[in-house]
């Protein structure tokens, strides 16, 4: 959980980010128990379209540590007789900060288009000689995802994974939303599930290495221990439009400060809340 909270919150909020499911590869089967295919609920997927690309400047302190990106693919591909965005988010260290820590991650995720919900979900982490490889396969006709060496595990509906969760807490109507309301998302991580909490605090006006945006600003609620010392130790600014796009991240953990700062973006689906 600590990982994910410093390295993927951080990256997509939050994110993230070998090798994985490849568009010429083949998809794992979804299999119909039963011939039972349930009706999924349709959910509003205004915030992004294909083609989307987000880039982002993760550093510590002064020292430039890292790059992310998180794109949209323009592919449509079928995932149990339905289409869904194909999403893949990298995390990379630069290579004069490679000798201290070196990253190379790739996350993906082929969610629903019309209910948000994952239907596969790959993870390659390789962070400071740490190895990680997870292949889900999520079921959402037979509420079950699948890990891999025959283990499956029940699952409530809409249930996320750590990447698809970003994208459909990005359709959430914040419009009305009040200093201290909680929003919550159920994802299946590391084997079992978990609530991911976030507390909005304010709107506030901030500037990145892309700009000046008008932002909503929200703290992930963590889990305080070796990482963190408070549970809001987690700020993360999104756009105060329809996009809700990250715009920045910052992780106060107990050996200093980490920062995220979006450099770029293209594709978005609606005008984006720039000052300048």
């Amino acid at each position: 959980m600590k990982k994910f909270v410093l390295i993927g919150t951080v990256l997509s909020i939050a994110s993230l980010v070998g090798l994985s499911f490849r568009s010429e590869k083949k998809i794992p089967e979804i299999v119909v128990e039963n011939n039972v295919i349930k009706d999924l609920p349709v959910i509003n997927k205004d915030a992004f379209k294909r083609g989307e690309q987000l880039s982002f400047r993760l550093h510590y302190g002064i020292v430039d540590a890292g790059t992310a990106t998180l794109s949209v693919t323009d592919e449509a591909r079928e995932v149990a007789g339905r289409k869904t965005f194909h999403v893949v988010g990298l995390g990379t260290s630069r290579t004069a900060f490679d000798w201290f820590f070196k990253v190379r991650d790739r996350y993906e995720t082929y969610i629903d288009e019309k209910a948000l919900v994952p239907w596969i979900f790959v993870r390659r982490v390789n962070e400071g000689g740490y190895h990680l490889e997870q292949d889900y396969v999520f079921n959402h006709y037979s509420e079950k995802v699948s890990v891999g060496e025959g283990k499956v595990f029940p699952i409530e509906p809409n249930m996320q994974d750590m990447l698809s969760a970003f994208y459909n807490a990005r359709n959430l109507d914040l419009s009305g939303a009040k200093p201290g309301e909680m929003f919550e998302l159920k994802c299946f991580m590391d084997k079992e599930v978990w609530p991911l909490q976030i507390k909005f605090i304010k709107r506030e006006t901030i500037t990145t290495d892309a700009g000046t945006f008008r932002c909503l600003l929200f703290h992930p609620i963590v889990q305080k221990g070796r990482v963190f010392k408070r549970e809001e130790d987690l700020s993360v600014w999104i756009s105060d439009d329809k996009n809700h796009i990250p715009v920045k991240g910052r992780a106060e953990v107990m050996v200093g400060s980490i920062q995220m700062d979006l450099t770029g973006y293209s594709g978005l689906a609606n005008p984006v809340a720039k000052v300048n």
